[in-house]
């Protein structure tokens, strides 16, 4: 664990939430920061982009074609310099990299007021190109700054006060621009003295945001942007689960695209609305997406939690979808509605809905991406992997408009383009789950644990965020490992008995979990000594080994003796020059009497699963997380002692 972080984990408040950041020195300046930057850039955005279309007759520069131009000029530099970027955040400490991109933001706004001033489109076109330049050094800086200082713990909350802050700036910083250049002879002054004023207080808050130490301070930069932009993406493909969810990532960026782009037409068109209305639909997309961002952090307990992300990906597809119906047989116009004539129409909430719901699981979808790629990235590399990311992220917004342009060039309307956005995702997402099970497994564990059980965990803090460990557990149900995954903020392999691969679904589940199936030695010796083999090198690999050391589920709810198995996996992990393996004790409390155990009889026998809600729903369930245990202390009979003192 980086330095950092563990400062963050000792200096954490035992009691908060994500908001509770706000109020110290490690997040507080620097949400501001970025807050104000995504505020600026769409104050400037905006503006210019009404002063063109609105008030100004450029001939080379027709108003239909404004907003494309200026929105590609902004992301070009993603394209062009985020390798380069990635590089330039590992090497230097980000405080300083902060201050001096916010000194560069005063100088860029600075010639911006006198583009707004002398109306020179030419220069405020070259300021959109410097903004752009400047976020795109910004955004691995941003991303990187936050393992830097928050605990694995408070990055989610962490990721969602970004990702909300940046889209209510984002919604401020268009409403303010537009309100201000829209003011008669006056317009472009007070658009200028905004940006100025708003970079100079970015820049004085810069200087509050602690030191955070370069990573790779001996990186020798390499300044082709070309092939760095290649070394960067092949660097995050050595990480798969990264890779994958930095595609993930790009995936919600391009559909986003699709909504945020169409929103003026879609409002013209087919709501038959004015320019209000289109702003209408822009606001409630924006609270929608901080709103989700915000809810991840209750919804995850405080953890990483990717198993959010499935639930996202089916909000997304069911109210995108449910869009198109919404929009199907509203009410004819041949006027413009006003946002007032808009709302008392009550066909036109369910539009609204759909819009709010999409967009807040849109939020839920990407903040545990985010915070995951954080956290597994490797820590020399994460804002250059960060940078791969807004690489990807360009050329999927790029994609975006083309594909949506051909489709609607096509013949396609605005409602079915949703349509085919909301059914896309939900191919997207499922082939994304099935490449990265972990999310899948991950989402049955996060439902399992809060709408089959009332789960709560005591003492999660023992469970390490890295590094080689093994998770030791009284065995009472068929379900432990799954809520075991659910308290976890990693993956974790369990060694199971051979038999429950046999159970339908739960089978499936675990072979899916990379579970390792042991057997009996006297009944099959090679699986079980290929058991403590993959055992071993699931320790070598620095992961987390889950074993359940009685070794089968209880059949009258007592604890029974461990068994040696535990000692054979150290000694054999051992062996094999992994030394200090920490052994982590846990107990399931309230499971037993519960439908997945064996409280039942059948034919003499203990059983499970023959009486659905046997116990109800909702029942309470514990998972209690002792200490850690240093290997030389291990033996069966003290971790046994060890877990009956955390059962009730």
């Amino acid at each position: 664990m980086p330095t950092t972080t563990a400062a963050a984990l000792a200096h954490e408040p035992a009691h908060g939430n994500q908001f509770a950041l706000l109020t110290q020195r490690r997040f507080g300046p620097f949400f501001w920061v970025q807050f104000l930057g995504a505020g600026n850039d769409n104050v400037f955005k905006f503006a210019f982009t009404v002063l063109v279309t609105y008030q100004l007759q450029v001939n080379w520069l027709p108003a239909s074609m404004a907003g494309l131009v200026i929105g590609a000029l902004f992301i070009l530099p993603f394209l062009l310099f985020s390798a380069t970027s990635g590089q330039l955040a590992d090497k230097y400490p980000k405080e300083v990299m902060i201050r001096l991109l916010k000194s560069l933001e005063i100088a860029i706004m600075v010639l911006a007021g006198w583009g707004f001033l002398q109306q020179n489109v030419p220069v405020l076109l070259l300021c959109i190109f410097l903004m752009g330049l400047q976020s795109t050094v910004f955004g691995p800086v941003k991303f990187a700054y936050l393992p830097q200082h928050l605990s694995e713990r408070e990055l989610t909350g962490g990721n969602g006060m970004v990702e909300m802050g940046t889209f209510v700036a984002i919604l401020l910083g268009n409403v303010t621009g537009g309100l201000l250049i829209a003011m008669p002879l006056v317009g472009p002054t007070y658009v200028a003295a905004a940006c100025v004023l708003i970079a100079l207080v970015g820049r004085v808050l810069a200087h509050a945001v602690p030191v955070s130490p370069a990573i790779d301070p001996g990186l020798r930069i390499n300044w082709n942007p070309f092939t760095e932009t290649w070394r960067n993406l092949k660097l995050a493909r050595g990480n798969i689960v990264v890779f994958r969810s930095l595609l993930g990532i790009s995936w919600m960026w391009f559909f986003g695209a699709v909504f945020l782009a169409n929103f003026p037409s879609f409002a013209h068109d087919v709501l038959h609305g004015d320019e209000q209305v289109a702003s209408l639909l822009l606001v409630v997309f924006s609270i929608g997406i901080g709103v989700g961002a915000l809810l991840c952090e209750m919804l995850s307990r405080r953890h990483v939690e990717i198993g959010l992300v499935p639930l996202g990906a089916i909000g997304m597809s069911v109210f995108s979808i449910d869009l198109f119906f919404a929009s199907r047989g509203l009410p004819p116009s041949t006027v413009a509605l006003t946002l007032a004539q808009f709302t008392d129409q009550t066909a036109h909430w369910r539009v609204l809905i759909d819009l709010a719901l999409l967009s807040l699981f849109a939020g839920i979808y990407s903040v545990p991406m985010y915070a995951l790629i954080q956290m597994r990235s490797q820590p020399t590399h994460r804002a250059r992997i960060i940078a791969a990311n807004n690489i990807l992220n360009a050329l999927f917004m790029i994609g975006s408009s083309v594909l949506a342009g051909a489709l609607l060039a096509a013949g396609f309307s605005i409602p079915e383009l949703f349509l085919l956005v909301g059914l896309a995702n939900a191919v997207v997402a499922f082939y994304i789950f099935m490449l990265v099970p972990e999310y899948l497994l991950r989402f049955v564990a996060w439902l399992l644990s809060r709408f089959v059980y009332r789960f709560k965990v005591t003492g999660d803090v023992n469970i390490p965020t890295d590094g080689a460990a093994v998770l030791v557990c009284n065995h009472v149900s068929f379900v432990d490992a799954v809520l075991l995954m659910a308290a976890s903020p990693r993956p974790i392999r369990f060694v199971m008995d051979h038999r429950i691969f046999k159970v339908p679904v739960l089978g499936w589940l675990f072979r899916l979990a990379k579970a390792i199936p042991v057997a009996p030695q006297k009944e099959d010796p090679v699986a079980y000594e290929a058991a403590f083999r993959e055992s071993a090198q699931v320790l070598r690999e620095g992961d987390l080994l889950g074993i359940f050391p009685e070794g089968g589920i209880t059949r009258d709810g007592r604890l029974q003796p461990f068994k040696g198995g535990i000692m054979k996996i150290l000694a054999t992990a051992a062996g094999d020059g992994v030394h200090g393996v920490r052994v982590v004790p846990m107990a399931l409390n309230n499971l037993w009497g519960s439908y997945f155990s064996r409280i039942e009889q059948s034919d003499g026998q203990p059983t499970a699963m023959v009486k659905p809600f046997r116990r109800g729903l909702f029942n309470r369930v514990d998972l209690r997380v002792g200490q850690a245990v240093v290997t030389n202390a291990v033996t069966p009979e003290a971790l046994r002692e060890r877990v009956a003192a955390l059962m009730d």
